[in-house]
């Protein structure tokens, strides 16, 4: 098969879907190469979307025009806003899916999509012509375009992990792709090596429910999708057990047939979602972990049991399962495995995730080390974006920290780099009270509308409920009953906005909805924490908007110290801000730098 397409997506996982649909609503012709249609926005391990941070994400996608929040709607089977006893900044929606129905909505979505092809083949090879990718070959053919996305998660010369044993695979019973890192490594790229795992599956009626714990989801179900107006689905709770004494026995009695501990396993793992084994070496005083036993879907008797990933041998992971209470007669429908997988350290990227060697090759997801759906989606859209952008000769769209989540994750792989799998957290944004989840359709939709992915009335609810939230504040705070102004009395702990309209009719006669309070409730409460960070963005912003040329010679700097030259030249920054967050390079050396950029202009 040959076929000829502006932009080629290289896998359809989470960050292939939302680069493939963002590519083709802005008027490319794009193919996507998948193995089958049945694992489109697959969900190999936990069949949830969202969390700390990860919600936030989830909604800054949508805000940007991405799929991601309106498929999780459309799927949702147990809900939760997580943090709500904290404040607003680490406030985060969660929903666990029927994964199921998650695929078969983003294989429809993707179907019906004008000017997407979807390609069943598997790719093994990127061809370039002047320096410029210009096809991808795969087994059943070539495929030329004008651009690549490379979204191939776990695939890249993939080795699974159970016990000692260990074969090529992406996941599940799927086959690795060989040939992409190797193709990629002549083009100058370089290549790493990352390992994650996934925990057994269990018979849903082999659980004994009556000794774990219930946790029941939300009543009140908040979408994560500005396009949905409701969720009405049928909700079911998640439950919660934990590993024993004995559990913890058991995995310390078998290391020495552990591929982590036995020296099998190379790749660097997730720091921050280890498994049951790393979790029992590393804090041997803890007397048990949490086990959530998580449904798959509605009609499977799948239960995911989150909190015990394994790659230990098959018989080891019976006995695990079996010594923690309610599982004693457990089924294992599939066991936990480990598995490694090449991943492309990410300093090799510009902001907009296109790679310094090859023009119009881009990286998104996994192969970037970053692990989560929502990481994954993220990345997919900026890239599908900014391919689009690079084709069309414009300026690409880079998120600021100060702006999206997307924006912080982004920003910390090409800047910092990574050695092991990257999550987000709300730790890792220093603006995160400007990056809240009531806030993203007023913080992004714009950009989304810019490119074409948000249409006119969702963006012109988005700045009506901007400017509305502006003047009901400006009202409050010149509005005084009794001496006090009602700002005032809407920042008092113990008041809520539905306490302020009680109070003042001519404000409830306004008639407008819930998420507009909530967003003037939150503005009054933490106005002032809001401008000292709004104000610590405009100091920094005199460093971001201070652009570094692309060809700035560092070598012909005085004064900067071998170490930050190096690094300064490995990165690469586009702004002074992007170079004071490189590791190694220290404020004398902005300083320095800072000189040598007005010596340029002056010149």
């Amino acid at each position: 098969m040959h076929s000829e397409f502006d932009i080629v997506v290289i896998g359809a996982g989470h960050a292939g879907v939302e680069a493939a649909l963002a590519a083709s609503r802005m008027g490319m012709a794009v193919g996507c190469i998948t193995l089958s249609a049945d694992t489109i926005a697959k969900m190999p391990c936990n069949p949830a979307i969202g969390g700390l941070a990860k919600g936030q994400m989830v909604l800054e996608v949508d805000a940007l025009g991405g799929e991601m929040g309106r498929a999780i709607d459309a799927a949702m089977i147990h809900f939760k806003m997580l943090n709500m006893s904290k404040g607003p900044a680490v406030r985060a929606p969660r929903a666990q899916a029927d994964k199921a129905e998650y695929t078969a909505y983003m294989r429809r979505v993707m179907e019906s999509a004008p000017g997407l092809t979807i390609i069943y083949d598997m790719a093994v090879g990127i061809e370039t012509e002047g320096g410029a990718v210009s096809a991808v070959v795969g087994r059943g053919g070539r495929y030329g375009a004008r651009a690549v996305i490379l979204t191939a998660g776990t695939f890249l010369d993939g080795l699974m992990h159970i016990g000692l044993e260990n074969r090529p695979g992406g996941r599940d019973d799927e086959p690795a792709a060989i040939g992409i890192t190797e193709s990629l490594e002549k083009l100058g790229i370089t290549s790493g090596r990352l390992k994650t795992g996934t925990p057994p599956r269990l018979a849903k009626d082999s659980i004994d429910w009556s000794r774990v714990t219930p946790q029941p989801g939300d009543e009140n179900i908040i979408p994560f999708s500005h396009a949905t107006e409701a969720v009405d689905r049928p909700m079911v709770p998640c439950h919660i057990t934990y590993t024993s004494g004995q559990t913890h026995e058991i995995i310390r009695g078998s290391l020495d047939r552990s591929p982590l501990y036995s020296g099998c396993i190379k790749g660097v793992g997730p720091r921050y979602c280890p498994s049951i084994e790393d979790k029992v070496v590393k804090f041997p005083n803890r007397p048990r972990h949490q086990v959530f036993l998580e449904p798959e879907g509605l009609k499977t008797d799948w239960i995911y049991a989150n909190g015990i990933s394994t790659s230990l041998p098959r018989d080891v992971q019976e006995k695990i399962v079996r010594s923690i209470a309610g599982l004693e007669e457990a089924q294992i429908l599939r066991h936990g495995y480990a598995i490694e997988y090449d991943y492309f350290p990410p300093g090799q990227l510009h902001p907009w995730l296109e790679t310094k060697a090859v023009k119009n090759l881009f990286h998104a997801g996994q192969v970037n080390g970053t692990s989560g759906y929502e990481e994954a989606a993220g990345q997919g859209l900026v890239a599908g974006v900014n391919a689009v952008r690079s084709l069309r000769g414009e300026e690409p769209l880079v998120l600021g920290r100060d702006e999206a989540y997307v924006g912080v994750l982004i920003d910390d792989l090409v800047t910092r780099g990574t050695s092991e799998p990257y999550r987000m957290f709300t730790s890792r944004a220093e603006y995160r009270l400007l990056l809240r989840a009531d806030n993203t359709d007023r913080r992004l939709m714009r950009y989304g509308y810019e490119n074409g992915l948000i249409d006119e009335s969702a963006f012109t609810r988005s700045q009506t409920k901007l400017k509305t939230v502006a003047e009901i504040r400006e009202h409050l705070n010149n509005t005084f009953r009794e001496g006090k102004s009602l700002g005032k009395f809407l920042r008092r702990r113990e008041n809520s906005w539905r306490d302020l309209l009680a109070s003042e009719p001519g404000l409830a006669g306004r008639n407008l909805p819930d998420d507009f309070w909530d967003a003037v409730e939150i503005e009054e409460k933490y106005g002032g924490y809001i401008e000292r960070q709004q104000a610590q963005v405009e100091r920094f912003r005199k460093l971001e908007d201070r652009p570094v040329p692309a060809d700035f010679d560092y070598e012909s700097i005085k004064g900067l110290r071998t170490e930050s030259r190096k690094k300064l030249m490995e990165v690469k920054p586009i702004s002074l801000g992007q170079a004071s967050r490189i590791p190694g390079v220290n404020p004398a050396d902005i300083s320095i730098l800072l000189v040598a950029l007005h010596r340029r202009r002056r010149e």
